[in-house]
């Protein structure tokens, strides 16, 4: 399968607050040339009509951010509007403060192993997204290692993110290589550096290899490359063009 781009909708999240602003980001996200978007940031819009406005304008949903209590004590209604919005991958953007300490890393999943089984019964798959501290060691022993060893890749998939794993100060193409088979939808953004501070950046604006990057996403089994900037100096559509484009570029679109 061709790896697809999307676009990760917490990138213009501001603009997706209502109905009304969805509809029209959702036009503006098309017209860029996206036939796929994960949802993430939005507002308070029901699963029926986001599925309704995304498939008006040609828009495959094919991941979401949810909030993680909601995994944890809604599943079977999570699993439902999945089913509604027609998307795989049900993602959580990180895990709750509280897990991230040595004595209570196992407790993720000791939590959150039963919904990503009544999630992959479903046949759709349990999504963690990284930032920096996953490659924190406790024991010697990365916590994004306690989720691979925890889980199987039938239970979790991961939303590898390649600027946070770059501004951890570990290798990007060795990391997607190590996870591979397990990153069916991924995150992109650059990172540049302006007067000595790290900025993020549509992709090839900033320093890092993608070219290098895409072809190991590749080899790793990756089906959707999704576009994120959390933060843009510019507008967060010029950023997803720029993005679209260099990427259309490199032969994804």
């Amino acid at each position: 399968m061709k790896m697809v781009q999307g676009a990760q909708l917490y990138t213009i999240r501001d603009y997706c607050q209502n109905e009304k602003d969805f509809g029209i980001s959702m036009k503006r996200v098309a017209d860029i040339g996206y036939k796929t978007v994960q949802i993430s940031g939005i507002g308070n819009i029901p699963a029926g009509t986001i599925r309704d406005i995304c498939d008006k304008n040609g828009l495959k949903i094919v991941l979401t951010h949810i909030p993680p209590d909601r995994v944890l004590y809604d599943t079977e209604k999570v699993i439902a509007e999945h089913e509604i919005m027609g998307c795989k991958y049900i993602g959580i953007g990180s895990m709750p403060e509280k897990y991230r300490a040595a004595d209570w890393i196992d407790r993720f999943a000791g939590d959150y192993l039963v919904p990503a089984r009544k999630i992959a019964a479903s046949g759709k798959l349990f999504m963690y997204h990284n930032h920096d501290f996953e490659f924190q060691r406790f024991n010697g022993k990365y916590i994004i290692e306690y989720l691979t060893d925890a889980f199987t890749a039938e239970e979790l998939g991961f939303t590898f993110d390649t600027y946070w794993v770059q501004v951890a100060g570990c290798d990007v193409a060795d990391w997607i290589e190590r996870l591979s088979g397990r990153l069916p939808c991924v995150h992109l953004k650059d990172l540049e550096m302006i007067s000595g501070k790290p900025y993020m950046a549509p992709v090839l604006e900033g320093n890092l290899n993608f070219p290098k990057f895409v072809k190991a996403f590749e080899k790793a089994g990756t089906e959707y490359l999704l576009v994120e900037q959390d933060t843009c100096l510019e507008s967060p559509f010029a950023c997803l063009k720029k993005s679209y484009d260099n990427l259309k570029a490199l032969g994804y679109k």
